[in-house]
Formats: C-alpha cells, structure tokens, sequence
C-alpha cells in the first residue's frame, strides 16, 4: 500500500477537483465536499480472491468509489482465510488511520474474539463502521417451543454462534441437549435433533425442513427482522432480561450470525473521514440489492456502527459468555 504523502501539485488538482464538485452538488453538502478525499483506498477481504466474498466487496467499493465528491479508486485486495482473522490481524498491526484503508470484516472474526481465540490479535470494537450487510438467522425447530420438554438442538460446535441460541434457551429457563455435527440439517431430518440455527436465505425454507421459527436474533433495539415480521425476536423473549449479560452475549453471537459484512476503519480515523465515507456508503446502502447481496439487507453508518456494538460487547459480558461454556458445554477455546 502506497502511503506517500500527495505533491503539492496533487493537493492543488484535489482542491480544484473538489471545489468543482461541490459546485455541482449545491449548497445540499457543503461538509462532504470540504472533506479531504483519498485519492486511492483499498478494501481487505478475507478469502480467496475470486470468492463470493470478494466479488460482494468488490461490487459495494465501487459503489462507494462513485458515492464520493471527488473520484476515487476502491482496490480490493484478498487477505488471508474466509473466516476474516487473518485480514482483521494484518488491519489491526498495520493500517494507518489515514482513512485509505477499510476492512470487510465477517461474523465468523467477531465471533472468534468473542471466545477469545488466541489466533484473533485485534481490538474491533472501537472501529467505525461504514456499513454492512445483514442476513435473518433464526432458531426453529419441530412445533411449538412452548411444547417442548427436551430440546435438541444441532449445531457445528460449542464455540461457534450457533451456540447463543443454546445461551437464550438456558435464559428461558428450557432443558437442552446440544447436537453437535457438521450436518445439523441431516441430524434433523434423521431424527437425531429437534431445532437447529438457520442464516440466510434458508430462514425462508423452514417448511421444507419440517420446522416453524421459534425467534430470530436481533440487534440491540429488540426489533423483529424486516424480513420475518411474524417471527418474535429474541428481545421480545427475553423483554424482562434486555440488559442481562447473557442476553448480551446471546445477541453478540446471533450479531456474527447475521453479519455477512462490515466496512470499518482503523481506530481513531477522523471524523471528517468516516463522514465521508459513510455519505458514500449510504448511497449503496439505499440501492436496491442485487443478485450478489444473496437476499441480505444493506445497512448504512447508523445501521452498521449499531451492528459493531452488538457483535463486539463489554470485556465483561465476553468474559461471561466464555465462563458459561466452560460451565454448562465444558469448553474453553485452545
């Protein structure tokens, strides 16, 4: 990454380039066109290069690129596994906070520091957010939750997020018995579970499935998803507990469930570019989505900044979480 300081011609050509800009666009944003605008960025993706991943990314920093003043160039730049640690680490070691340089960071890191595995050497949750892009994720099983004695519930892993819908039954006051498999769809249909965690487009098929949602996660205003307006949400069960740490907790792992992407910049970035980018941001974010979005919603700053807040809690609640499945799973990370 080229971090040399612009030339004096280049300073003088960007504020002759912004100032025409800002003539054109009116007097509606005068802050945007007095913000200073890199003249190139790039954007770090987990995966491989030419995964879905980076064919997303690649789509929304274009958008991006055309949403600012002045024209810019967004270069995608693959980094690391699928699960984002590798890119989060590299963003976190070695990003200057000179707003060049922005993050797609998926669920599966948040939720890797979450339980404090050891591979996550980054602090994300001062991070501002530009925006992102969020998919339902239910817990459904067969019939009633009410009707149930003993619930199996399949799922990857003790230290996954699925595993918060097994935190929000325990709050619930429900008997469970973990599942665990690398097929919870087929331990289901065999008989083997009787719920199992659903992200995604799949939130929509649970008929298929033989299942009925039971709750979907939310983020910290208890609202139901806009795309299950039938389904309760978790801050609906849980209304009496919303500031309890386990609900906390809960809705920090349904976070990196329901988290495709979040654009975040480097700690202490100014503000005058994180307001840039995220008036860029809002121009995608208000686009309709297209095949490549995979039926998630786009959210913009606000949307995105509360995401990070949910995905990221209080040192203490993390702490908590990971005592609670050491506790009732017996497992500790490592």
């Amino acid at each position: 990454m080229n971090t040399t300081h612009p030339t004096r011609r280049a300073v003088a050509r960007g504020l002759v380039q912004a100032a025409a800009a800002a003539a054109l666009v009116g007097a509606a944003r005068p802050l945007l066109a007095a913000s200073p605008v890199p003249e190139a960025a790039i954007l770090l993706v987990p995966g491989a290069e030419n995964g879905e991943v980076a064919r997303f990314a690649g789509h929304a920093a274009a958008a991006l690129a055309r949403g600012l003043v002045q024209a810019a160039a967004l270069r995608v730049v693959a980094v690391g596994g699928a699960d984002g640690i590798t890119a989060a680490n590299r963003f976190a070691s070695s990003t200057p906070a000179d707003g060049r340089a922005l993050l797609l960071l998926p669920g599966a890191a948040a939720q890797a520091h979450l339980v404090g595995d050891t591979r996550a050497r980054f602090e994300p949750r001062h991070w501002p957010a530009v925006c992102g892009s969020v998919q339902p994720a239910i817990l459904a099983g067969r019939g009633a939750l009410a009707d149930q004695t003993l619930l199996r519930v399949a799922l990857p892993g003790p230290g996954v997020a699925e595993t918060a819908a097994l935190l929000v039954l325990a709050l619930l006051g429900r008997r469970f018995q973990p599942v665990f498999t690398a097929q919870p769809e087929v331990a289901l249909a065999q008989g083997a579970a009787d719920a199992l965690v659903i992200c995604g487009p799949g939130v929509h098929r649970t008929g298929g499935l033989g299942v009925s949602a039971w709750f979907s996660f939310d983020s910290q205003d208890a609202a139901r998803d806009p795309s299950l307006p039938d389904v309760p949400s978790l801050g609906e069960m849980l209304a009496d507990r919303v500031r309890h740490e386990g609900v906390i907790a809960a809705r920090a792992g349904g976070a990196a469930l329901r988290t495709r992407a979040l654009l975040v910049l480097p700690t202490l970035t100014s503000a005058n570019r994180v307001s840039l980018w995220r008036s860029a941001a809002q121009r995608w974010a208000e686009e309709e989505p297209d095949a490549l979005d995979g039926g998630a919603r786009r959210v913009g700053g606000a949307g995105a900044a509360a995401l990070l807040a949910t995905l990221c809690p209080p040192p203490d609640v993390a702490v908590a979480y990971r005592e609670w499945l050491l506790r009732r799973l017996s497992w500790r990370i490592g």
